[in-house]
């Protein structure tokens, strides 16, 4: 099997395959952070412009991963025992067992999947295969049986990954994706599949968004180097000293639309200029305001679907700390109230459970009452 390993930028010109890849877009964003104490969070941002009936589950150690090859090559399925209890959020409007795309896993490993159209050809099972794997099972069994991104480097690419449109009904796009792997200890690898063969990346930014292709955003970045987190207070023009008119002149520049390559560049730049936080909880936080820039608004990005005019928008945001095994997340409507969750306590519970994300029982914090005491 071939594989692709990118230790460095290497030029690329961006493929014309992009003027023909699907009208409609999924506008992802995913961040990650360590802290001083080496704390790690992994935080990201679904975007869609279809209500996808996301769904949240945990799942405890023992939970059964499924392997299987296309139907139509009649090779043996199996099932593995997951290593790790680990929870993951999927869309529940597609049958069958969740195809997840985002999660973690209590040995401190993160998954963030990002659609990548126009570019994602999966591999080509043979008859000779032992080792396989569906796009749509891939999550799971990642989360399930690895702990960190070593592992993976190691293992993964000894699997086929494949996808068969014939045998997925349900998603209004296919699953072109790739993904960013994140563990404990901050490494990170961006993980695609194009030409039908995979593709690894280190994961130099710490962010991926959505196409083109990782070693593309890498090279536009080099369009932005003169962005800088300290501007020029002032110059003299003729006899006349002209300040500045208020602080952050120096990112003037800085892309401000939702097209993926710049919310790379924007997301790599707060992420690289913000001071580096001291411990998970800053991380946390800080995680979430680089995302803030990147949250999209209904009928801010629209696109035709047919005779329907829809909108790309944040569905919802994760947050992931690593090294404490927690979960913070927030739909749409609670874009400002997360939700915390302690995945240590939920994996000791033994029992898989699943909540769709827009009802989980986001606070409502409205404090009038208590404070007028």
């Amino acid at each position: 099997m071939k594989q692709i390993i990118a230790h460095k930028i290497v030029a690329t010109s961006l493929s014309l395959t992009l003027v023909f890849a699907p009208f409609l877009s999924e506008a992802c964003t995913a961040v990650n952070i360590t802290a001083k104490d080496g704390s790690v969070v992994a935080g990201r941002t679904m975007e869609w412009a279809f209500d996808m009936k996301w769904q949240l589950t945990v799942n405890p150690k023992g939970t059964a991963i499924a392997l299987t090859a296309p139907s139509s090559m009649k090779l043996p399925a199996s099932s593995l025992s997951s290593k790790y209890g680990f929870a993951g959020i999927s869309p529940a409007i597609l049958p069958g067992p969740p195809a997840y795309l985002e999660g973690q896993n209590e040995a401190g490993l993160a998954i963030s999947g990002n659609f990548l159209p126009g570019f994602t050809e999966y591999q080509t099972v043979s008859p000779q295969d032992k080792n396989y794997v569906s796009i749509l099972n891939l999550g799971g069994f990642i989360l399930g049986m690895f702990a960190t991104v070593k592992e993976l480097r190691n293992e993964l690419p000894k699997y086929k990954v494949w996808f068969d449109p014939s045998e997925v009904k349900g998603l209004p796009t296919p699953p072109w994706l790739h993904f960013v792997l994140t563990d404990r200890s901050g490494e990170s690898i961006v993980i695609e599949f194009v030409k039908g063969q995979m593709v690894i990346h280190n994961n130099l930014a710490g962010v991926l968004t959505n196409a083109p292709t990782y070693d593309w955003h890498l090279n536009n970045v080099r369009n932005y180097l003169s962005l800088t987190a300290t501007a020029t207070p002032s110059v003299t023009v003729g006899n006349v000293n002209v300040t500045e008119l208020g602080q952050g002149g120096g990112l003037i520049g800085l892309p401000a639309d939702y097209t993926p390559p710049s919310r790379f560049v924007r997301a790599t730049y707060l992420r690289q200029l913000a001071y580096q936080p001291s411990n998970s909880i800053d991380a946390v936080a800080l995680t979430g305001h680089i995302l803030d820039n990147v949250d999209i608004p209904m009928g801010v990005a629209r696109s035709t679907d047919g005779k329907q005019i829809v909108s790309d928008y944040t569905q919802w945001i994760n947050l992931k700390d690593l090294k404490n095994n927690k979960m913070k997340i927030a739909n749409y409507a609670s874009r400002t109230n997360f939700i915390e969750i302690d995945l240590n306590q939920m994996f000791k519970s033994g029992k898989t459970k699943s909540w769709l994300v827009d009802k989980l029982p986001y606070p409502k914090n409205d404090l009038t009452t208590e404070l007028l005491k």
